[in-house]
């Protein structure tokens, strides 16, 4: 997470909505992806994830929080093919991370930062990225 990092506009956070806050990028471009993301979530009436307990979610910031102030790990060993995928403008992990994820992943494939997206460009641009996780998928067959 970045230190320092604010919002791009004086609207308050809770005003927009945490995920249209974490997952998308506050133009006009990420606000209509985050209104249709928001409307295909509506889609899937059953079968849904329950929704996460406070203690859970502040297990999972603090598991967060530990894990920013550790040393890069060592990814050498991790021989399976990974895919890479993120926005240019994500808040929640920064962009340079998922480069430097990547370039460390011995057989890491990198997806082209989505532009003008954040935390969530895999659902801002999910036509593109199903077509290049199954392309991924279906060339790796054994793994």
């Amino acid at each position: 997470m970045r230190a320092g990092t604010r919002p791009t506009t004086d609207r308050p956070r809770a005003a927009r909505g945490s995920r249209q806050f974490l997952f998308f990028t506050d133009t006009e471009h990420g606000r209509r992806e985050a209104r249709a993301f928001l409307e295909r979530l509506k889609e899937r009436t059953d079968r849904r994830d329950k929704a996460i307990s406070l203690t859970s979610f502040r297990a999972q910031l603090k598991a967060i929080h530990r894990w920013g102030l550790q040393p890069p790990a060592d990814l050498s060993r991790i021989r399976q093919p990974v895919l890479v995928a993120n926005g240019e403008s994500d808040r929640m992990v920064p962009s340079e991370n998922t480069l430097d994820l990547a370039a460390r992943l011995p057989r890491g494939e990198l997806v082209p930062l989505y532009p003008d997206a954040g935390h969530g460009g895999i659902f801002q641009f999910h036509d593109e990225f199903v077509a290049r996780a199954l392309a991924f998928l279906e060339a790796r067959p054994d793994t």
